[in-house]
C-alpha cells in the first residue's frame, strides 16, 4: 500500500497503523497472538490413576472447560523403531477413545489442545535430528489426525539451535498461523544462566525464530527456580524476555517435584507479577490430576485465574 506522493506528514500515522493493522490481520502473527491475552495452561500426562486394587479410574479433562485457555497433552515421545507413543500406549489405543472425546468437546467450548512432545524421557529429538523426515512426518501426520490445535516442545535432551529453528519453521509452514508453538525451558535458561533444555541460548532462539514461537511455558520448579515470590521470574524478564511471552510454570502438587507453592503465597506472587507487568502472559500447572485444588484439581486453575483477574 505506497503513500501516494504529496499526501500530508500528519496522516502519515494513520496510514501506517492501517497498514500494520492489515499486516497482522493477514499473518497472524506468533508475538501478536503472545501479547493478548493471560493463558491458564493445564498439563495432562496422567488419563489414569491405578488404585490400591489395580484397577484404574480414568481422569477426565472436562472440568477444566472455562478455566483452562491451554491443555497440553502430555507427553507425545517419537520412537526409534518409528513409532509414536502418548506416554506408553499409540494414541489409537482404545484406553485414550473417552479422552479423544472429551478433548474435542473443550475444544469446541474454545479450549485448546497441545500436544506436549519430549519431556524427561529421551529420544524424541535424538530421533529428529537423526532422521528429520521420517520422524517429523510421523509427528505431522499425529497432529493432523487427532486435530491438535499446537505444539508445546519440552526439549530436555541435546538439541542444536538449528535443528530447534528448523522444527519450528517446518511446523508452522506446514500449520500456519493459527497454529499454536510453545516451549518449555527451565526458567534458568531463560534467565541466562543454564542451558538445560537442548544445550543452546534461548536468547538467541527468540531473536532469531521469536516471531514464530507464541510463548515459553517456563518451568519455575525442580531446582530451576520457584514463585514463592517474583524474583526468579523478574531474572528471566532482566534477561530480554517480555513478559508477554513467559508464562510461569509451578508444580501444583508437592508430590510433583521441589518448588511446590502453597495456594497463599503462589497468589500473592501471581498478584504481584500482575502489577508490575500487566503484560504478564499467565500460569502453567504440572500438572493436572492431583493438583491441590481447594475443590478438587480443576479448581487450582481457578485460583491462578482469579488471582490474575
Amino acid at each position: 500500500m505506497p503513500i501516494a506522493p504529496g499526501r500530508p506528514r500528519a496522516l502519515l500515522p494513520a496510514v501506517l497503523a492501517a497498514v500494520l493493522a492489515c499486516v497482522f490481520a493477514v499473518t497472524g502473527t506468533a508475538r501478536a497472538s503472545a501479547a493478548t491475552a493471560r493463558h491458564v495452561v493445564a498439563y495432562y500426562q496422567t488419563q489414569y490413576v491405578t488404585n490400591a486394587d489395580g484397577s484404574q479410574t480414568y481422569v477426565s479433562p472436562r472440568p477444566l472447560g472455562g478455566t483452562a485457555t491451554d491443555i497440553e497433552l502430555a507427553a507425545f515421545h517419537l520412537n526409534g523403531d518409528g513409532t509414536i507413543h502418548l506416554n506408553d500406549d499409540p494414541p489409537s489405543a482404545a484406553k485414550f477413545t473417552t479422552m479423544w472425546s472429551d478433548l474435542a468437546a473443550l475444544q469446541r467450548s474454545g479450549t485448546r489442545v497441545e500436544a506436549m512432545l519430549g519431556g524427561a524421557a529421551q529420544g524424541s529429538y535424538a530421533n529428529l535430528h537423526a532422521n528429520f523426515g521420517k520422524y517429523y512426518g510421523l509427528l505431522r501426520t499425529t497432529l493432523r489426525t487427532y486435530h491438535l490445535n499446537g505444539i508445546d516442545l519440552d526439549i530436555e535432551e541435546s538439541f542444536s539451535l538449528a535443528d530447534t529453528k528448523h522444527l519450528i519453521s517446518q511446523l508452522r509452514a506446514d500449520f500456519g498461523s493459527g497454529f499454536v508453538i510453545t516451549l518449555a525451558p527451565v526458567a534458568t535458561d531463560l534467565a541466562g544462566s543454564s542451558a538445560f533444555s537442548g544445550g543452546f541460548s534461548y536468547a538467541s532462539l527468540e531473536q532469531q525464530a521469536g516471531s514464530q514461537i507464541n510463548w515459553y511455558n517456563a518451568q519455575f520448579y525442580c531446582g530451576w527456580g520457584d514463585l514463592s515470590d517474583t524474583s526468579s521470574y523478574d531474572d528471566v524478564v532482566a534477561a530480554g524476555f517480555s513478559a508477554s511471552r513467559v508464562v510461569a510454570g509451578t508444580v501444583t502438587n508437592p508430590d510433583n517435584c521441589s518448588g511446590y507453592v502453597s495456594p497463599d503465597q503462589l497468589t500473592s506472587t501471581i498478584t504481584s507479577l500482575v502489577s508490575s507487568y500487566p503484560d504478564f502472559a499467565g500460569v502453567a500447572g504440572w500438572e493436572y490430576f492431583n493438583s491441590l485444588g481447594p475443590s478438587g484439581p480443576a479448581s487450582w486453575f481457578q485460583s491462578v485465574k482469579n488471582a490474575m483477574s
